[in-house]
């Protein structure tokens, strides 16, 4: 497949016994953002680490630009700017010696590039790393990633530890790495994130691929956690019927409820009412699975 940037065939990884990933199948197209979606524990890492050719399969295979995981592992990272999850630098080098050092292992970095990236990012390359915090450290890594302007950028959970302005700015990387034709694979459990980057996100849940969505179908489904304070009493009979809302509890003048799809219903029945404050918490990623595909139970490593 020519348009295929990532391609696996019932990607397997067993620890032992222990579950990694079973009989993955998955197709990430050239040039798109795609989301790798799932809590902590799910396979995410573990996917990773096989594409890249640091684990080899139980069973299965995959191939990123048609070339083997297993046989071509150097050719593929010669190709990818990755990301970990679990971030380990050389703390007694400064951030632009370690850059430099990994530039050289690299080659055809412009270091012009990085000290722009540095600029946009916010991180001062004259510290000593090991006086980093964790943001500062994961700019590092977002910097080596980015830094050679990959074919493939492989991100394990990306925004860790960065500020809201330097996540803003990290969206905006991601939206110029897209638009020269870059691929990029984002792993996270952070679904606001997710819909916020990506054209795409497949979703994991104890080893398993549960679906591939486009975006916009991912945000018709989402689950959202809402708090709705009114003015005075109010006519509580007129929210029990609304579609996609449930789990309704009262106190006082105060409604909190869960609603899946569409707000535009409960909008325009609150509209109704005289309402003093709308607040919307985010659910954790295993609720909105609960919600959609149910409840399971297997044995699990990341």
């Amino acid at each position: 497949m020519n348009n295929c940037a990532i391609l696996t065939d019932n990607l397997t990884k067993y620890y032992k016994k222990q579950r990694g990933v079973v009989e993955l199948n998955l197709s990430v197209r050239r040039g798109e953002v795609f989301g790798f979606l799932g809590p902590n524990g799910a396979g995410k890492t573990t996917t990773i680490r096989l594409l890249l050719g640091l684990l080899r399969p139980t069973a299965g295979g995959a191939s990123v630009f048609g070339l083997d995981t297993v046989k071509d592992s150097v050719e593929i990272r010669r190709r990818t700017g990755y990301l970990p999850g679990e971030l380990v630098l050389y703390e007694n080098m400064t951030g632009e010696n370690m850059l430099k050092f990994m530039a050289s292992l690299r080659g055809d970095v412009s270091w012009e590039y990085v000290e722009e990236l540095a600029e946009r990012l916010d991180c001062n390359l004259a510290q000593q790393i090991r006086s980093f915090s964790r943001g500062n450290k994961q700019k590092i890594g977002l910097i080596q990633a980015l830094m050679h302007q990959p074919e493939l950028l492989v991100l394990d959970e990306p925004t860790s530890g960065l500020d809201p302005l330097v996540q803003h700015e990290f969206y905006h990387l991601i939206a110029e790495a897209c638009a020269a034709g870059q691929t990029v694979f984002l792993s996270s459990h952070n679904l606001p994130e997710v819909e916020r980057v990506c054209d795409r996100a497949g979703i994991i849940r104890e080893g398993k691929l549960i679906t591939v969505e486009e975006i916009a179908n991912l945000k018709e489904r989402a689950l959202r956690k809402l708090e709705i304070h009114f003015e005075g009493p109010v006519e509580k009979g007129a929210f029990q019927s609304l579609p996609g809302i449930r789990e309704l509890k009262w106190q006082n003048n105060t409604l909190r409820c869960e609603v899946i799809g569409s707000l535009d219903p409960l909008i325009k029945t609150l509209a109704q009412f005289n309402v003093t404050n709308f607040i919307s918490h985010e659910p954790h990623l295993e609720e909105i699975f609960m919600a959609f595909y149910g409840e399971g139970s297997e044995e699990h490593v990341s």
